[in-house]
């Protein structure tokens, strides 16, 4: 059974229950052979890629989006990585290096990270 949390819980352990926002990831990216490293977005990015994902005109731009602000090792924003690659535009990085499987991916664990993913159940589906 799951247990159940309480006012006392909350404030006997304050820092254990608190949202920190400074948390970060290391994820293995298979087909490179090295780790990167993401950080966990703020509401506002989430929602921003959210709201593109939902716009038939922005949808192709939303884990891209999602990509280019939270991946801090590398940093993708270094303007030397960008000529480097003959980047157009600065969101041009993120496709040169990985492939749509991996931004789909990597965007995914961005956004749970940032508390929207699966990290919540009904009790019900606990029980069974």
């Amino acid at each position: 059974m799951a247990k159940k949390l309480t006012l006392t819980d909350l404030i006997k352990e304050k820092e254990k229950y608190q949202v920190k926002s400074n948390i970060t990831k290391d994820l293995f990216i298979k087909r490179i052979g090295a780790s990167i490293t993401i950080k966990k977005a703020e509401r506002a990015l989430c929602l921003e890629c959210i709201e593109m994902a939902n716009d038939p005109e922005r949808e192709d731009m939303a884990d891209i989006h999602m990509l280019y602000n939270t991946v801090t090792e590398p940093n993708l924003k270094d303007t030397e990585l960008h000529e480097a690659y003959d980047c157009k535009e600065p969101y041009d990085i993120v496709e040169k290096i990985f492939e749509p499987g991996e931004i789909a991916s990597i965007a995914g664990e961005g956004m749970e990270l940032s508390g929207y993913g699966s990290g919540v159940k009904a009790v019900e589906d606990l029980k069974n």
